[in-house]
């Protein structure tokens, strides 16, 4: 007789795995709860964001289906405040942005951890002023940044150079774009692909 006890598996909850609450793990194992997939609108518009702590990035793009087209891009400049009153132009800056774009859905660059501790902690603290913008009820979506390359160029460690280049061929834009607006609508951009996925997968 084994030493070991084993669970068969019809002791597992069908009912549950049918309605896609379970997922079974190995034999004998006790499976865990899946959290939800969130629900995707099918228009909807996006605040992509690149928050720095001298200056922080936004593009706003429009979704509409499969869809997408530019409304605005710009820069929120801080550089040459003291700290708390960067973080505070940030803060009302993002606030006033969103006011008037009023975006259904906002995508924001996680945040790189620098070898440099101070610098990490004023991007950290940058960021955390840029969340604090966000209206109750607008959902956050975080993508790193090699994954917002690879939806763009289709390569992880693509130069801003190619990014910036591929968000103005994707967007029909003809004008000179800085860096930190280009990440900011290529990190829009890369949502709405994401966003398309799980709704084309959702079907």
């Amino acid at each position: 007789m084994s030493r070991y006890r084993t669970r068969s598996w019809r002791a597992l909850d069908v009912s549950s795995l049918a309605e896609g609450r379970l997922a079974p793990g190995a034999l004998g194992a006790r499976v865990a709860e899946q959290k939800p997939r969130p629900a995707y609108a099918v228009n909807v518009r996006i605040l992509g964001l690149d928050p720095g702590s001298r200056r922080t990035g936004f593009g706003v793009i429009e979704c509409r289906g499969a869809d997408y087209k530019h409304v605005a891009h710009g820069c929120i400049a801080v550089a040459g405040l003291e700290l708390a009153d960067r973080l505070r132009r940030i803060f009302e800056g993002l606030t006033t942005l969103i006011t008037e774009h009023g975006p259904g859905e906002i995508a924001v660059e996680r945040v790189f951890v620098n070898r440099n501790v101070e610098s990490a902690l004023k991007l950290g603290q940058a960021r955390g002023a840029a969340l604090c913008a966000v209206p109750e009820g607008v959902p956050v979506f975080e993508y790193a940044p090699r994954a917002i390359k690879l939806a763009l160029v289709g390569s992880g460690a693509a130069e801003k150079a190619q990014v910036g280049h591929m968000i103005k061929a994707l967007l029909h834009l003809n004008e000179k774009i800085s860096p930190d607006a280009s990440d900011a609508l290529a990190i829009a951009v890369c949502h709405a692909h994401t966003r398309r996925l799980h709704q084309l997968a959702s079907q």
